[in-house]
């Protein structure tokens, strides 16, 4: 599709951290009642927030923030040893109200903005497939953006971040049972990026609940099983060949 892009400038912006790549894309909801009230807000000097770009229901891409500038999307996050995520990342709101005021399923012509728009920004810049990620990854105690309706698995499909093989086996094994504990998960969570102590006061729980909202979006429950495990898996070895 051909974007329509709208100017809407954000104050919001600052420099980007000497030598800092740009190797995270941030995806987010605006989880506001309304488009306006989001990109008022989001262009509005005394929020000191923003965004690089808001996608709106209808498709159109309101453009905030050059790329080579760090907007203010992230706030305190934490990705793979990476506390100043906005330094090195590009944030991507989408129009929805969210959690707060009636999520709702992401539309079609926004979608197919976002795979547009995503994929371009991936062309000009060495962003990795496992580092395109929600706000709920890299602030999982405090957010849960873009939620479990934002199709991650259609971006995958178009090289847009990861989606682990659910064909493969779920991990039954007496060998495996450690798989399954929390603390176990917590290594391997935090071997994929995640954060947890001592990086990060968030618990385990918390970041357990942001990667069943992202990776396997049909139980969102805190606890882990076998079929996480078995996801968990699937995901480091696709990060480990890209």
């Amino acid at each position: 599709m051909t974007l329509k892009i709208v100017s809407c400038l954000s104050p919001n912006h600052d420099a980007r951290p000497d030598g800092a790549a740009i190797d995270m894309l941030v995806l987010h909801y605006t989880g506001m009642r309304t488009a306006d009230e989001a990109l008022a807000r989001l262009t509005d000097p005394a929020a000191k927030v923003s965004a690089h770009y808001t996608i709106g229901r209808d498709g159109r891409v309101f453009a905030h923030v050059a790329e080579e500038r760090r907007a203010w999307h992230a706030g305190v996050s934490w990705w793979a040893g990476e506390s100043n995520v906005n330094g090195r990342s590009i944030g991507i709101e989408l129009v929805n109200p969210g959690h707060e005021f009636g999520y709702i399923a992401f539309a079609a012509e926004q979608i197919a903005a976002l795979i547009d728009l995503a994929g371009a920004i991936l062309k000009r810049h060495p962003i990795p497939p496992a580092r395109v990620l929600g706000h709920s990854d890299v602030a999982p105690a405090r957010k849960e953006d873009p939620g479990e309706l934002f199709p991650w698995q259609q971006l995958a499909e178009f090289g847009i971040g990861v989606w682990p093989n659910f064909s493969s086996p779920v991990v039954t094994g007496e060998g495996d049972r450690a798989a399954v504990e929390g603390a176990d998960a917590g290594r391997c969570l935090s071997s994929y990026g995640y954060g947890l102590p001592p990086h990060t006061d968030v618990s385990v729980t918390a970041v357990i609940t942001a990667f069943q909202r992202h990776f396997r979006p049909t139980q969102i429950n805190g606890q882990w099983d076998g079929e996480c495990a078995s996801a968990l898996a699937a995901l480091l070895a696709l990060k480990a060949v890209s």
